[in-house]
């Protein structure tokens, strides 16, 4: 192996690959936490269960923390240790399951749900990681469906009546016409017999 171009020496080569592991090391060891959002961006229906889902990795304790940020504001959602405390705002009381990977699931959302999720992963050397999830919640329209079939069912019944009127109004008048004729028929033969 040939030496660095202006490095003669084989101690400064070596000086400089000790130096690069010794500094990989120590990034690797004090920006120890790393983090994966798998999916961020997720859309659901109201009262849809949804799972916020991420992938930590530590060496250490770590402690995550949700908060949802919307146009309404800032909401601390949940903080826990995995396999240790966790403390859900009462906000959220009933609607949360928190998991030792750190993902949550938000049961029956609704429309004020939607916004940025930020998950924040924290070591216990201090050290921070961040992650966001975009949610959009969005309103499943049964109502219009079901007022145009409806208006759709009323209309067939309005049309059905209506053809059953015309049919008994054709009736009537072939009827009429019918007794008015036979009535013609016995005036025109007595006047007949008469003359």
């Amino acid at each position: 192996m040939r030496p660095l171009q202006g490095c003669r020496r084989p101690g400064i080569v070596l000086g400089i690959v000790t130096l690069c592991l010794a500094a990989g090391w120590a990034l690797q060891t004090q920006g120890g936490v790393s983090l994966l959002v798998p999916q961020p961006n997720i859309n659901a229906t109201m009262a849809q269960n949804i799972l916020l889902s991420v992938e930590y990795s530590c060496k250490g304790i770590v402690s995550i923390e949700w908060k949802h940020v919307s146009s309404w504001g800032t909401n601390k959602i949940v903080e826990w240790k995995p396999g240790s405390y966790t403390n859900i705002s009462k906000s959220y009381k009933d609607r949360v399951n928190t998991y030792e990977n750190g993902s949550i699931q938000l049961l029956n959302v609704g429309v004020r749900d939607a916004g940025y999720y930020v998950v924040t992963i924290t070591e216990e050397l201090g050290t921070n990681i961040y992650g966001t999830i975009v949610l959009s919640v969005y309103e499943i329209i049964y109502e219009d469906l079901h007022f145009v079939a409806v208006f759709f069912a009323f209309l067939t019944a309005v049309s059905a009546v209506l053809v059953c009127c015309m049919w008994f109004c054709n009736k009537s008048v072939h009827l009429f016409q019918n007794k008015r004729d036979k009535l013609k028929g016995n005036f025109l033969g007595v006047d007949i017999m008469m003359q």
